[in-house]
């Protein structure tokens, strides 16, 4: 998905690392007989019952508007309430409960939602990073090194009563958007993700369901290449949105690595197939593209579907897309196949005609009265390198020579000083979150 915007921080490097191992087998995941489709191919699993849900925004604003996206639907139940964990520092990664909280409430209010829940696996995951510092990263995360951080968010979803929440973990992987990207190292990145797995599987009361869910086509690698296996894998996402190089739905089908493959991929792994993040893009106001993905959904019966709802790539949110907007409202209106009433003004977007003035109105619901705003981080921000005595920080192994000589710079403080410190010294390229190649000094 596009980048979003949040505030960043820049942090020291701490001189301890967390290395807190949390051990635990894998739980079984059931395997499912798939069924051939009219073409003689086979199709994954099916869901008895396929949610439709929404990305509408972060926090409590995001849950207060799935209402409203209902009654522009018709009372058509959204099932899906989905959100993010923001991926700025590791203390947000490790989900906060003020953050939780809400989506919490609404997901215990009836036993049919489901929650999902994507969690990047690297912190600063948007903030842009060269190969090498990826792989390090990746490597240290499949040493165990970031195992606290996923154990406690295991533990505060199922203290908040959601532990059957579905994590999309380190979506999107086969691209290069994010921090937390397969391409550098796949095998370490694999092993990263089983481990994650393993150790929120580890704690007491958790039923969660982990969802990988790639870019579609090939983007940066061939997103098969990323698979972690059957056994840490319980569905199997694509984010699906409409831009190149796919021109039209049916080069989307049939690209590599499209959809097409993915779901034959699920059936040959025996997963049900989910779509966590779907939309309008790069060819604009396209009509066609939300026809056929619906008709998709309604052919494949993936567990879930979310559409990404805000310009440019949502139907209700976003008055950009107009005739896109009345497919997807007259294909989905009521449960009884009701025509759709009269259409209501969507939210203003700044800068956009307001109803009453002059200019095209795409068919929308009442406008919200709660603006999105960005979500921001409720309680103060607590370096990387703190501890608690319930969590102890224990430091890693230290670089070896080579280590230091490919992520240190080296500094010349002279003979006299570097005798007193007992050697020469080095200042880590991540002080400033920048490789040897990215700075201009």
């Amino acid at each position: 998905m596009p980048h979003r915007q949040r505030r960043r921080r820049t942090t020291w490097p701490g001189l301890l690392m967390a290395a807190l191992l949390v051990s635990g087998v894998a739980s079984p995941v059931p395997s499912h007989a798939a069924e051939p489709d009219d073409d003689g191919r086979t199709n994954p699993p099916p869901a008895a019952s396929p949610a439709l849900g929404a990305y509408l925004d972060y926090g409590p604003t995001g849950v207060r508007r799935i209402a409203k996206m209902q009654k522009w639907l018709g009372g058509t139940e959204l099932r899906v309430g989905h959100t993010y964990l923001p991926g700025d520092v590791w203390e947000n990664i490790e989900g906060k409960p003020s953050f939780l909280a809400d989506w919490a409430a609404w997901r215990k209010a009836k036993k049919d939602r489901l929650f999902v829940l994507n969690v990047p696996m690297l912190e600063h995951h948007e903030k842009r990073a060269r190969d090498k510092t990826v792989r390090r990263e990746l490597r240290r995360g499949a040493r165990g090194s970031y195992d606290k951080h996923f154990a406690t968010l295991a533990r505060r979803l199922v203290r908040l009563g959601v532990p059957d929440t579905v994590i999309v973990l380190g979506w999107e992987m086969n691209g290069v958007t994010y921090r937390h990207r397969c391409g550098p190292d796949p095998a370490s990145w694999r092993k990263y993700w089983r481990r994650i797995v393993t150790t929120m599987r580890s704690v007491p009361g958790q039923k969660f369901r982990f969802d990988f869910a790639p870019n579609r086509g090939r983007d940066n690698v061939p997103w098969t290449s990323c698979y972690p296996g059957d056994d840490v894998v319980d569905i199997l996402g694509m984010d699906s949105y409409d831009q190149p190089p796919a021109k039209t739905f049916d080069e989307q089908v049939n690209e590599p690595y499209g959809l097409r493959k993915h779901v034959e991929f699920a059936a040959e792994h025996g997963k049900v197939i989910s779509y966590p993040e779907w939309g309008l893009f790069r060819h604009g106001d396209n009509p066609e593209y939300v026809r056929r993905m619906l008709h998709w959904f309604d052919t494949y019966k993936p567990l879930y579907n979310t559409v990404t709802d805000y310009c440019p790539h949502g139907v209700w949110q976003c008055a950009k897309n107009p005739e896109s907007s009345k497919v997807f409202r007259s294909t989905l209106y009521g449960q009884a196949g009701k025509p759709p009433a009269p259409a209501e003004p969507p939210p203003t977007e700044p800068g956009r005609p307001t109803p009453g003035e002059p200019g095209p109105v795409a068919p929308g619901p009442e406008p919200p009265t709660d603006p999105a705003e960005p979500w921001v981080p409720e309680d103060p921000w607590v370096p990387e390198d703190s501890w608690s005595p319930e969590e102890p920080w224990v430091p890693e192994e230290p670089w070896s020579p080579e280590e230091q000589a490919e992520n240190c710079e080296p500094m010349n403080l002279g003979s006299w000083i570097e005798r007193w410190l007992g050697g020469p010294m080095c200042v880590p390229f991540t002080w400033q979150g920048l490789d040897r190649g990215d700075r201009d000094f």
